[in-house]
């Protein structure tokens, strides 16, 4: 985990990069739901554990980018972005 964590601190600044962190307060419109990956509004995929999906229907695309939308407005970017991961930093690397 802290290996991870590092790297998004060594990289979040990297000008082809937009990181969005949801801080645990974060107060977002919509029902928790899995990790899902959207290419220029073209696809959406999910990775499960025993397969990928695929999703390029554009009404189902349309839900996938309101959620996107309504995560990423709740989302911490740049320095704010940073010291969450900061903060995660000294929890992990305070355990063991």
């Amino acid at each position: 985990m802290r290996g991870q964590l590092e790297r998004l601190v060594r990289e979040i600044d990297l000008p082809s990069l937009t990181l969005g962190i949801l801080p645990t307060t974060a107060e977002v419109d919509m029902v928790p739901t899995s990790g899902f990956n959207m290419y220029d509004g073209q696809l959406a995929s999910y990775e499960l554990v025993s397969t990928g999906v695929d999703i390029t229907d554009p009404a189902e695309l349309a839900l996938h980018e309101k959620a996107f939308r309504l995560l990423s407005s709740a989302a911490c970017y740049g320095d704010d972005a940073r010291r969450l991961i900061e903060k995660a930093l000294a929890f992990w690397s305070s355990e063991g």
